[in-house]
């Protein structure tokens, strides 16, 4: 049992000449978008150098204090090369002497070096968004412009998204298999060992597919502007928001806005994540629309004349649909 199939063998050999591509592709990407900049700046990160609009973001940053990219102040640009190619020979190795305890401790150097990736990823971001030229010609007073590690983050008048590219993906899947691989061969061993795997594979998976929760933002009165009427949200009874599936949030001071957003399609239906509606009563928080409602009636004074209200709680709906003498309405017949 401790010795690993064949399918399982060539599986790792397959991880090991993968991990050599990623040498020479992208690992991560980090994109920024602004009116002035309508094709969006990206800057590549490669195993050993940055590419992309490198300089155009150089020149961007200096204005803010930020420091500028310099390939040789990264000490990782040198380190990680060696160890991408320590781990394809890693995985070479487990294949060649098929041990199924050697697989375990390649799974778990990989997972420890994945963690530890991305915790140097983001002190780097830390750094490089809150060490800041106090001299610069543009200061705004405890601003920081550290980057998202994963998603979407507003960054003054840019949009900055940082995802995994292709060489960062191809690194995701390569963990995947090993995990799969040594699952596989842990099932084979005894009942407990597939037990403890599952919580295992939860774990990983948790870690690996750095994926990005969709979560509502709480409207802001008086400060936060609606994203189709451009006007200042100041009525706390009749505010609606959309999130993305990147995270990305626009919200509206009434139902009618987000109706109107979602017509012009300013953004995809395949790209949204999540719908919500101000609470008329109560302490009006944000609902899904799936949770939501919806009455309508010509005497709910709304900012845009939307007349629509949404509510969490039925018993409180029909109160206030006998007040305002209003119709009950599906989400559908809403968007129609």
């Amino acid at each position: 049992m401790q010795i690993l199939k064949k399918s399982t063998r060539t599986i790792l050999v397959i991880c090991a000449i993968a991990l050599l591509i990623v040498l020479i592709l992208p690992i991560w990407r980090i994109e920024l978008n602004a009116p002035q900049y309508p094709e969006g700046l990206v800057m590549l990160i490669f195993a050993n150098k940055l590419g992309g609009s490198v300089d155009i973001i150089n020149g961007l940053n200096h204005y803010i204090g930020m420091k500028t990219l310099h390939e040789k102040d990264f000490l990782e640009f040198k380190v990680i090369p060696g160890i991408i190619i320590f781990f394809s020979v890693f995985f070479m190795l487990a294949a060649f002497v098929g041990k199924r305890k050697l697989m375990n401790v390649l799974l778990g150097c990989f997972l420890f070096f994945g963690i530890t990736a991305m915790i140097d990823f983001w002190r780097w971001e830390y750094q490089y968004g809150h060490d800041l030229n106090p001299d610069a010609a543009i200061r705004i007073p405890g601003m920081a412009y550290q980057p998202p590690l994963i998603g979407f983050k507003q960054l003054l008048n840019f949009g900055a998204y940082s995802v995994p590219d292709i060489g960062g993906w191809i690194f995701i899947l390569v963990g995947l298999a090993l995990l799969g691989v040594v699952v596989f061969e842990q099932k084979r061993v005894n009942q407990y060992l597939k037990i403890r795997n599952t919580h295992l594979v939860l774990f990983f998976l948790s870690l690996g597919l750095f994926s990005c929760n969709i979560q509502s933002d709480p409207i802001k009165l008086g400060r936060d502007n609606c994203h189709f009427c451009k006007m200042t949200i100041s009525d706390n009874k009749f505010g609606s928001e959309i999130v993305t599936k990147k995270g990305k949030v626009y919200k509206f001071d009434d139902t009618q806005c987000m109706i109107s957003f979602l017509q012009n399609n300013i953004v995809e239906k395949k790209e949204i994540g999540q719908l919500y509606l101000v609470d008329f009563s109560g302490s009006h928080e944000l609902l899904k629309v799936s949770d939501a409602y919806v009455l309508k009636s010509d005497l709910f004074v709304t900012p845009m004349k939307g007349f629509y209200a949404a509510f969490s709680d039925s018993k409180e709906m029909q109160q206030i649909q006998m007040l305002y003498k209003a119709k009950k309405v599906s989400w559908n017949e809403v968007i129609e």
